[in-house]
């Protein structure tokens, strides 16, 4: 089964002299129940948008997309972000934590946003396996880089997402803490049987997965951009 599919999606902004830059053109992209995907690109070639799309927090210009069944596309902002809430976990690659709220707080947070009711004990566990054990009650400003990033990945996962997206997760991150997130990511997505799509321009991170897609195979405005050059 198909936990995401993304089906002729197009997404273009207005420019000054009123002709469209297109950033996105994907006829077709798929990802199983489960699997782990790897899209690989340059940037500025769209990863983040079409990740954004995906999660509901940016509309596309053209097509539709469906999560675990639901055409996620062809919902209000409301309910996108219930969408969002029960069935994503998305991490950032600029964290995106909240500086006056603890480790713990800013992955109880992230619960607040679906329907249950938040789970501290799921929260302290998380933490605790993402080596975090006591610094739960520290601010985000009293953590190094790489703590900061696995409370990041701890708040993504907090809701049993069904798929996670990952946004270049590693890119500021020291290299021995870089292989220990790539780790943690993909080891809970097998433990809880969660589809992972993660964006990177890593290869180092790319070659460590099954399944790696180019972005210009995907993407028909890379591709276009690449045959004019």
């Amino acid at each position: 089964m198909s936990m995401l599919v993304v089906e002729n999606l197009k997404k273009s902004y207005s420019q000054n002299n009123s002709q469209a830059l297109e950033i996105l053109d994907v006829p077709e992209f798929r990802v199983d129940e489960g699997e782990q995907v790897v899209l690989i690109g340059a940037s500025g070639g769209g990863k983040t948008t079409l990740l954004h799309i995906i999660a509901g927090i940016t509309r596309p210009t053209e097509g539709r997309i469906w999560i675990d069944g639901i055409e996620a596309t062809a919902f209000s902002e409301v309910a996108r972000d219930q969408i969002r809430a029960s069935k994503l976990g998305y991490i950032f690659q600029t964290f995106n934590l909240l500086p006056g709220f603890t480790a713990l707080e800013n992955v109880i947070l992230g619960m607040t946003f679906s329907k249950g009711k938040p789970d501290s004990k799921r929260a302290v566990e998380l933490l605790d396996r993402v080596g975090l054990k006591d610094r739960i009650h520290h601010k985000p400003g009293k953590m190094s880089v790489g703590e900061q990033q696995r409370v990041a990945v701890a708040r993504a996962l907090a809701n049993r997402p069904r798929l996670l997206l990952a946004d270049e997760p590693t890119a500021n991150v020291d290299p021995q803490n870089k292989q220990q997130i790539v780790e943690l990511i993909r080891n809970f997505c097998v433990e809880e049987k969660i589809a992972l799509l993660l964006v990177t321009h890593a290869m180092e991170v790319a070659s460590q997965f099954d399944r790696v897609d180019q972005l210009e195979d995907i993407n028909h405005v890379v591709k276009s951009s690449r045959v004019e050059q």
